[in-house]
């Protein structure tokens, strides 16, 4: 109820506030004295005064005050004390709410020395007592003071402290002593000294193996006309825990050294353990599995590892996760002896087990039915907090997710247990989609969460790459088929392909290599259509008959990370052995021979053996002679003459041919053909006709004419004076009779072909000679790609410009 509690517990008082009050907030703590001055509180301020600030494992902060801290207003058996908290959304606390607390508790009666172990400071506070021979002494007049002692005139009751180190003893009035971190006061009952661990003169003493820190002094204060001394030391044990056998084990010594000075006889009163600052009853600590022994020497607490009473909290250690159990006990004894009469010494102590490695469950529940990869991170204790996601490189907060197809969700248990859950559907970009085999693909989720633990700051991260296997795998299919001059191949794509590269045996088929030996490739997302000439150095010739030739085309896809083999498909035609030959009209037979894929190095020879190759490739054997040569025959009826001849396959040392391929060239015996005369003088004139003839005209990169520029390199960039290749192609009609001229050739500032100012490249055919670089001619030759070499020109051309005196003109 309320976002503070308070809780009265002896000496102490604890307030609470309450998480879920002042969550995502920052907070200030401040005390508020008698005046009403609020004095924020730090970790000095706090170990001189007597506070206490932890938190708990629900991330509640605890504040606990000393009856006698620097604040508390005493009045009798009763002190109060006033805490002030500001809350703010933001650090430099603006526009903060302010709470405040006031808190009332009684204590008594006193025992005449008390000692308070807390876990940031020392404390103790003895009676003051004017022994009855000083009494009897005493003027009723106050006397002057600062006339014996002027260093004690602006000085409290409490005038010094004297601190008893082995080398020396060091004395240090109140105000020294303040400075120097250490808090006195006096009561009209009792003298107290507070001492932080850190203080200077603490020493680290053993006794019965156990590191204790001391610290020994001895308090003056004044009593009218009399200066009193008490002894002020204080002791508390700063280790004596094991752990063994799932065990916590806090031994402490009894009557040690420091607090037993002068003391010859001892008596235990009471001894008394809790946790959190509750006593627990010897019934309870049995239900819990606690052992509270007192020995004759020590006193000893053993805990189990996990018991009721404490608590688990989320560490990390070199980056690893783990846990470590905590609990928070008190020990109260009280003992009798023949100098102080009771002592009553608490101690208040925080054990924290040692790191203790956990490894985090990851669990996959998807849902293939639904397409959802559906992934449990956890169990984690109520400490964690999932901050962001980091998805293929990019940090996102965790209210982002969403927007990359994420949904997370917090599951809560009963014991206070979290775990998280992560969806994302199957097709998200950041699934990895992976080929297995057949129809399995594989899905990969790979994604690395990010957890804070409260209230430590620290922070840690999971890697969660979560798997799954689906039969929803469509690999990619293929048809094919020849026409009269190519194979063609049509590759339908799959859902798997995406990454899958085409090769031709070791050959990567890219769109430049396909364009450099005149391939067709083309991919519109959906089909990937590859189309090889039938006279190609990647095409495999297969089988030879008298009258056909059998070729195939064998394409592989291969992963394109791996290079491991995907999917294999071919295309395999008949081809006619006409489609290596050609017949010119100047009785020249030009005859491709092609070799078999695999097959023995053979002799590729004519009817006259003597008639050797003219150009020879790995696949290829190229023959150029004229009919009536090279063992030609012919045969003769009433319309053709036509000539054949053969190439014969023989295996070297033999002479019986293996293979025969038959070629013929027929020419038409009788034709007609006009011829008209004119005047000597006269110019001859053309009888003018009509058809269709298709024509290209293109622009190559080198004077090999081996790569065009493509329509997506154009408008093409030049430099004045850089060459220009051009080749003006006959592509319709085939026609061996037909040779391609070139008339006029000229260029303008604009598109229009019509427009001025304009220039001359060819006039009449043949280059203008009132250029400065001429128009150069390049003869075109027999190739695989070029069938017919006077259907072709090519000529080159210098960069220029048009200009008008000394400026350029533009369109």
């Amino acid at each position: 109820t309320g976002p503070m509690s308070s809780e009265c517990l002896g000496s102490l008082l604890r307030i609470t506030l309450r998480a879920e009050y002042f969550e995502d907030e920052y907070l200030s703590l401040s005390i508020v004295d008698h005046s009403g001055t609020a004095w924020e509180l730090d970790a000095a301020m706090a170990a001189q005064c007597g506070y206490t600030v932890t938190y708990s494992t629900s991330s509640s902060i605890e504040f606990r005050a000393s009856a006698l801290s620097c604040h508390s207003h005493l009045e009798k058996d009763v002190f109060t004390l006033t805490i002030q908290i500001k809350a703010a959304h933001t650090p430099d606390m603006k526009n903060a709410t302010t709470h405040l607390k006031s808190t009332s508790c009684h204590y008594g009666p006193w025992s005449p020395r008390e000692l308070t172990c807390e876990s940031n400071y020392m404390e103790v506070s003895v009676r003051r007592e004017i022994p009855q021979t000083i009494k009897d002494l005493i003027q009723d007049k106050l006397e002057n003071w600062a006339l014996v002692f002027p260093e004690a005139k602006a000085e409290a009751s409490i005038w010094q402290t004297v601190f008893h180190q082995p080398e020396e003893k060091k004395a240090l009035l109140v105000s020294n002593a303040w400075s120097a971190g250490y808090g006195l006061n006096a009561t009209d009952s009792r003298v107290l000294l507070r001492v932080p661990y850190t203080a200077a003169q603490v020493q680290l003493v053993k006794d019965q193996g156990i590191t204790f820190s001391v610290l020994r002094s001895s308090t003056f204060y004044k009593h009218q006309w009399v200066i009193l001394t008490v002894d002020t030391a204080v002791a508390c044990p700063v280790d004596g825990v094991d752990y063994m056998n799932k065990t916590i084990t806090w031994t402490v010594p009894k009557y040690i050294p420091p607090l037993s000075a002068g003391v010859t006889h001892f008596q235990d009163v009471l001894v008394e353990a809790g946790v959190d600052l509750h006593k627990l009853s010897a019934k309870e600590m049995a239900c819990r599995k606690y052992v509270l022994l007192n020995e004759l020497n020590a006193i000893t607490m053993k805990i189990p590892i996990g018991a009721e009473g404490g608590y688990y909290k989320t560490s990390v250690s070199n980056g690893q996760l783990g846990t470590k159990y905590t609990i928070n006990l008190f020990l109260e004894h009280q003992w009798e002896d023949d100098k102080w009469g009771l002592t009553k010494y608490t101690i208040i102590k925080e054990i924290e087990t040692p790191f203790e490695q956990v490894e985090v469950a990851i669990t996959n529940n998807s849902n293939l039915s639904v397409r959802l990869m559906n992934v449990s991170v956890g169990t984690f204790l109520p400490d964690v907090e999932l901050v962001n996601l980091t998805i293929e490189g990019v940090t996102v907060a965790v209210s982002e997710a969403v927007q990359h197809g994420y949904l997370i969700h917090r599951t809560r248990y009963s014991n206070g247990s979290k775990a998280y859950v992560i969806q994302v559907p199957l097709d998200a970009p950041s699934v990895k989609k992976e080929y297995v085999r057949e129809d399995m693909r594989a899905y990969t989720l790979n994604v690395t969460l990010a957890f804070i633990i409260h209230p430590s700051s620290e922070t840690f991260v999971i890697p969660v790459i979560a798997l799954s296997a689906v039969k929803d795998a469509v690999l990619p299919s293929a048809r094919g088929f020849c026409d009269g001059r190519n194979l063609h191949l049509i590759i339908t794509h799959g859902n798997v392909d995406q990454n899958w590269l085409p090769f031709i045996s070791d050959w990567h088929l890219t769109p430049e290599a396909a364009q450099k030996y005149n391939y067709s490739l083309r991919d519109n997302g959906t089909h990937l259509t590859i189309s090889v000439p039938f006279l190609s150095s990647h095409v495999n010739y297969e089988g030879f008959h008298t009258s056909a030739i059998k070729a195939s085309l064998y394409l592989t896809l291969k992963d394109g990370i791996t290079l491991a083999h995907r999917r294999a498909f071919s295309v395999s035609c008949i081809f006619s052995p006409s489609e290596l030959t050609q017949c010119l009209p100047n009785g020249t037979v030009i005859i491709t021979a092609i070799k078999l894929v695999g097959g023995e190095d053979l002799d590729t020879v004519l009817r006259d053996r003597g008639c050797k190759p003219s150009l020879v490739t790995e696949k290829t054997a190229t023959f150029k002679f004229s009919m009536d040569t090279c063992g030609t025959s012919r045969r003769f009826n009433s319309t053709a003459v036509t000539y054949e001849n053969e190439v014969l396959y023989f295996r070297p040392g033999n002479d019986t041919p293996i293979y025969r391929l038959k070629f013929r060239c027929s020419y038409a015996v009788k034709q007609t053909v006009g011829v008209q005369y004119e005047p000597k003088n006269a110019p001859p004139s053309i009888k003018p006709g009509f058809g269709c003839l298709a024509l290209s005209l293109k622009i190559f990169k080198e004077k090999s004419y081996s790569q065009p520029y493509q329509e997506s390199e154009y408008p093409v960039v030049k430099y004045l004076g850089e060459a220009l290749y051009f080749e003006v192609e006959l592509l319709q009609p085939k026609d061996a009779r037909l040779d391609l001229n070139l008339e006029d050739c000229w260029a303008t500032n604009s598109q229009s072909q019509d427009s001025f100012p304009r220039w001359h490249i060819l006039i009449r055919g043949c280059e203008n000679n009132q250029d400065s670089y001429r128009t150069v001619f390049h003869k075109v030759n027999y190739s695989p790609r070029v069938r017919f070499p006077q259907h072709l020109k090519r000529f080159e051309v210098r960069m220029f410009t048009f200009v008008q005196g000394t400026s350029l003109l533009q369109e």
